[in-house]
């Protein structure tokens, strides 16, 4: 992507910042976690979810993203769209469990993609 003259141009505009996922193994690391968690659901504007849903999924959520903020945020705003639009303005764990999700966190969870897959294939047969 950087590769080449085009590349150097793109490469010029961002600064590349090494990060790594949230651990989960201490209570000082799930807390930080649940605290990205708990700032992610107060910027939702979904009429019908209750706050504190996601805080009590933190766990689930860490799980399914491996601690990636990138992941997390994705996860939550693919939710909320789907929310938004089946009307349930809500965002529950078995409408996170349609979400596909990047490429990295799928892999840590390739008996959860499958059988996600699996479900959606049953539904469209």
């Amino acid at each position: 992507m950087f590769a080449g003259r085009r590349g150097g141009q793109i490469a010029s505009r961002y600064t590349l910042i090494p990060t790594s996922p949230f651990r989960h193994k201490t209570e000082e690391q799930r807390s930080s976690w649940r605290a990205l968690v708990a700032t992610l659901e107060e910027s939702l504007r979904l009429h019908s979810h209750r706050p504190g849903t996601l805080l009590k999924l933190s766990a689930y959520l860490h799980d399914r993203t491996g601690g990636m903020i990138g992941s997390l945020s994705h996860l939550v705003r693919e939710a909320a769209l789907n929310a938004i639009l089946d009307g349930s303005e809500k965002i529950t764990k078995a409408l996170m469990e349609r979400v596909d999700l990047d490429e990295g966190a799928e892999q840590q969870n390739i008996p959860r993609a499958r059988r996600r897959r699996t479900r959606s294939e049953k539904r469209i047969a």
